[in-house]
């Protein structure tokens, strides 16, 4: 009961002291007015840090607008763009064992620079046979024309032989005809007159068997020709053999066609190589170019002839100018594996990709900085199309 008297007596003390002393009410309003105090200096200095930022936002808007107003808005860009260049593929045109190789990945060459020497010995063996059988074909050309020249030498032969049966064939004519005379006033025997008609008759067939060996001379001067003029075309076929030959020969060095840097080596010395292997990649770097592919959206403004802006991944800081040289026939899609066919029954319009060809410019090329498959963006200058357009309708 003391202890519960004793509760009672400090509850009413504190309940007393709550209402005589300091109450909660009437200090909280000046502590209110303390605390609002900072918050209206903090917003009156978060004004001006507003109003600098957006006086920041409107200048860049401005600043933006005013760049596409002048740049922008004739500019086309894509990023679907790459370097390219025309990659000559090295390869065997004969068969044989790789005996040397001359270069290493990444090399650069020149045009006619050895890549690699494949074993010669069969083809050289094959070379000097097919020069021997020349050889002796010529040999036996030579000595038909020699034959001809005997034939036209008994051609010359019957000739003069014919002349001289001719002449004794009028001698005996004439000796014939004065012993008929003499036998019609009995000054001659008989035999006398048959002896001088015999004689007339061998004159005869003398003229005629030297006529008939003139045809057979100059027949043989003629099948001699023949010969010789087969043996002259099959010593043309023979000469086709050796230079075959040579060519053959000659593929077993491999030699760069053009300027440009070794790249994908496939062969090493002892390597078995047959007509058409693969052997390397040459990549002439002095020809790169950059193909881009743009909508078709977007080829309404371009023209060939507009400046282009390039810019390089591998380089963001090189200064990379370039014209627009050609637009592909079609789009990329017309050339593919598989071309799509629109004509089904689901259609889904899809906005194609057309290859337009960027010339770079040469000062660049020469650098050798480009390198195919690189990465870039392309920005087409389309002030040049429309100021020519502009001036073409004024000259109207």
């Amino acid at each position: 009961m003391a202890y519960r008297e004793e509760f009672d007596q400090g509850a009413k003390v504190g309940a007393g002291s709550a209402g005589e002393g300091h109450p909660a009410s009437m200090v909280q309003p000046e502590q209110r007015s303390d605390d609002t105090a900072p918050a209206r200096k903090k917003a009156r200095s978060k004004k001006p840090l507003l109003l600098a930022v957006v006086a920041a936002a409107l200048g860049f808007g401005a600043y933006e607008g005013y760049g596409w107003w002048t740049d922008g808005r004739f500019m086309v860009s894509t990023e679907d763009a790459y370097v390219q260049a025309d990659i000559t593929i090295l390869s065997a045109k004969v068969s044989g064992y790789v005996q040397s190789v001359a270069v290493t990945n990444n090399q650069s060459v020149k045009a006619g620079d050895l890549i690699a020497k494949i074993d010669d010995g069969d083809y050289r063996l094959a070379l000097r046979s097919a020069q021997d059988k020349l050889s002796t074909q010529q040999s036996a050309i030579a000595r038909i024309g020699r034959q001809i020249e005997a034939g036209r030498a008994s051609v010359a032969q019957a000739q003069a032989q014919i002349a001289a049966a001719q002449a004794d064939a009028e001698r005996a004519e004439s000796d014939y005809a004065r012993q008929q005379q003499l036998a019609r006033s009995d000054f001659t025997s008989r035999a006398a007159l048959e002896n001088a008609k015999a004689a007339r008759d061998r004159a005869v067939a003398n003229v005629q068997s030297a006529q008939a060996a003139l045809s057979a001379a100059r027949a043989n001067v003629d099948v001699l020709a023949a010969q010789q003029t087969e043996a002259q075309r099959v010593a043309a076929e023979l000469q086709t053999a050796v230079e075959r030959a040579e060519r053959d020969l000659s593929f077993t060095e491999i030699r760069a066609p053009v300027d440009g840097v070794i790249g994908n080596k496939a062969m090493e010395v002892g390597t078995f190589v047959q007509p058409g292997a693969r052997l390397a990649a040459l990549v002439p770097l002095a020809s790169v170019r950059v193909d881009a592919n743009f909508k078709e959206t977007q080829l309404a403004s371009l023209k060939v002839g507009q400046k282009v802006h390039i810019e390089v991944d591998a380089f963001p800081d090189a200064e990379v100018v370039g014209t627009v040289e050609s637009v592909s026939p079609a789009s990329g899609a017309v050339f593919s594996l598989l071309p799509p066919e629109n004509a089904t029954g689901n259609f889904t319009k899809i906005v194609q990709r057309v290859p337009v060809r960027v010339s770079v410019d040469p000062a660049v090329v020469r650098q050798g900085i480009l390198r195919p498959g690189l990465s870039v963006v392309v920005d087409v200058d389309t002030r040049v199309s429309a100021e020519s357009e502009k001036t073409a309708s004024l000259r109207k």
